[in-house]
C-alpha cells in the first residue's frame, strides 16, 4: 500500500448497531523533533498525520450545523499545533498523544459531535533517506480512554496525554476565571487559544492564536466572558510553576493555526 492511500481502518457502529460516519484529514505534514536518537532530537524533520474520525453526522446533514459534526480546518490546525509543540520520541507516542487529543470530550469553547472512534497514521518519510518509509498505524475507542480533569481556582485542567518529556493539557477557565503570572525557569511551554473572548496580558486574543513560550517569561490569561474558554497547552518538562507577579511578558506574537473565515 502506498504510503498515500486512504486509511484502513474497521467498520464502526454505534451503541444502535449503526455504522458510524467517518471523516478524515490526510497529509498534514509539520516539521517536529520525533526520534530517539541524537540528530532527531536537535533537528526537526518532517511528519505526516492521516486521521480517520468515526462520527454521527446525521444531525448535522440535517440541520447544517458545525456543533454537529468536527470543523475539521480547526481541527487540522489543532493537531498542527501538537505536531509542532511536541517532542516525540517515537511514532507510537505521536499517534497515542494524537488519538487521545481527538477523542477527548468537547469543551464550550470548541462544541462539536462527539468522535466516538479514531483511526490515526504517522508517517516519517525521510527517515530511512528514501530506503523505506516508516509509519505506524494505530486505532483507538474513546469509550476505553480515561482522562483525568483537576480542579483549579481559574477552572480546570483535562490531562489529555503525558509523555516522557512532555505534557498536553486542556486549561478550561472558568467565566470571571484568571490564569494567573506563572514561571518555571525548566519548563518550556505552548498554548493555543481555542475559543473566543479571552485576554491574553489585559489585551484580545484571537481563536486559533497560538503562543511558543521561552523559558522564564510570565503571562496572564483572563476570562471576562460569561462562558468557560479553553486553552489547549503543551509543557516541556512537565513541572510545577510558581506563581509571580514580576518579570511579567508583554504580549507575545503569536500564530494562527486557524484558517481564515
Amino acid at each position: 500500500m502506498s504510503h498515500d492511500a486512504a486509511l484502513i481502518h474497521p467498520l464502526v457502529n454505534d451503541a444502535q448497531g449503526r455504522p458510524l460516519d467517518v471523516i478524515q484529514l490526510r497529509g498534514l505534514t509539520a516539521d517536529c523533533i520525533v526520534g530517539i536518537y541524537n540528530r532527531e532530537r536537535v533537528t526537526p524533520q518532517p511528519l505526516r498525520l492521516d486521521v480517520a474520525l468515526f462520527l454521527d453526522t446525521r444531525q448535522a446533514a440535517v440541520g447544517g450545523k458545525l456543533a454537529n459534526t468536527v470543523h475539521y480546518g480547526r481541527l487540522a490546525g489543532e493537531l498542527r499545533f501538537l505536531l509542532d509543540a511536541c517532542r516525540f520520541e517515537l511514532l507510537e507516542s505521536a499517534a497515542e498523544a494524537v488519538c487521545r487529543y481527538l477523542l477527548a470530550p468537547p469543551t464550550d469553547a470548541s462544541l462539536q459531535a462527539r468522535v466516538q472512534a479514531a483511526t490515526v497514521r504517522v508517517t516519517k518519510p525521510e527517515a530511512l533517506g528514501g530506503l523505506a518509509i516508516p509509519s505506524l498505524q494505530v486505532h483507538r475507542a474513546g469509550d476505553a480512554m480515561v482522562y483525568a480533569t483537576e480542579e483549579t481556582p481559574f477552572g480546570c485542567v483535562d490531562v489529555i496525554h503525558e509523555g516522557a518529556t512532555y505534557g498536553v493539557y486542556r486549561l478550561r477557565v472558568k467565566p470571571g476565571g484568571v490564569i494567573p503570572p506563572r514561571v518555571d525557569e525548566n519548563r518550556e511551554e505552548s498554548e493555543l487559544v481555542l475559543g473566543t473572548g479571552l485576554l491574553l496580558q489585559g489585551q484580545p486574543v484571537g481563536r486559533g492564536m497560538a503562543f511558543h513560550g521561552s523559558r522564564g517569561l510570565a503571562h496572564r490569561y483572563d476570562n471576562p466572558t460569561a462562558t468557560e474558554q479553553t486553552v489547549l497547552g503543551v509543557y516541556r518538562p512537565r513541572e510545577a510553576a510558581t506563581d509571580v507577579a514580576e518579570r511579567m511578558a508583554p504580549p507575545a506574537l503569536g500564530a494562527q493555526y486557524y484558517p481564515a473565515e
